[in-house]
């Protein structure tokens, strides 16, 4: 079990982190982002796995410059609230979120190299991340929501970045990953027969043998590429 501490971004913005220790010397760090549902018990759930695997996990609340204490569900009421906030977010002016995803980024690195992974619209801030940030080693968005959109696409990564996508996605339609597929063949990009949200096993669209498979990727990807 991990707790929350606070961080603080380079323009001064103090926000809360989930931080998750492996129970021996870490063999790297992970950043972990949220889905638009907050660092609720699934991402926690998510930074605790990986902690067990090794690394020291910093779980960011990108939402906390918007709204502070989020921690949704998965009903359609909640599905609702988290997109209105995402909004909000990507409403913001400058950089918005990112200086916050760096300075988790800052704090990970205090046990080495550092992986971002995220999921639904944490994906897709990794994927800014990969492009955009400093520090990194290695980039896992997960079903990133928006991904696919043409100013994403013409992002170049900077670091080397494994993408895990559902055939089943109505957010993220199969043409359009076969397009980010196309424009980035450097990216190492996995298909499942799966929906969007496959890795949530509080959500309907879980999916036990997707979300296996993905997580057994996604720890090779960063045993070669952060420790």
């Amino acid at each position: 079990m991990g707790s929350f501490i606070d961080l603080k971004s380079a323009d001064g913005t103090v926000f809360p982190a989930y931080v998750a220790e492996p129970a021996g010397t870490p063999r790297g760090a992970v950043v972990a982002l949220q889905e638009i549902f907050g660092v609720n018990p699934h991402i926690r759930a998510v930074a605790d796995g990986y902690a067990e695997a090794g690394y020291l996990v910093v779980a960011p609340s990108t939402f906390h410059r918007v709204q502070a204490g989020v921690d949704l569900g998965y009903t359609e009421a909640d599905m609702n609230a988290g997109f209105g906030l995402k909004t909000a977010v990507e409403g913001l002016p400058g950089a918005g979120v990112m200086p916050d995803i760096q300075a988790a980024i800052d704090y990970a690195a205090r046990a080495g190299k550092v992986g971002i992974l995220g999921f639904c619209w944490g994906g897709l801030l990794t994927w800014r991340a990969a492009c955009t940030l400093k520090g990194l080693s290695a980039a896992v968005p997960f079903y990133g929501g928006g991904i696919t959109a043409p100013d994403e696409v013409a992002r170049q990564p900077k670091v080397p970045v494994m993408a895990h996508f559902g055939d089943q996605d109505h957010w993220i339609p199969l043409d359009g990953v076969e397009a980010f597929k196309k424009a980035h063949p450097e990216v190492e990009a996995h298909i499942y027969h799966a929906n969007h949200g496959f890795n949530c096993d509080h959500r309907g669209s879980y999916d036990a043998a997707a979300a296996a498979l993905a997580r057994e990727r996604t720890l090779a990807f960063l045993a070669r590429h952060v420790g």
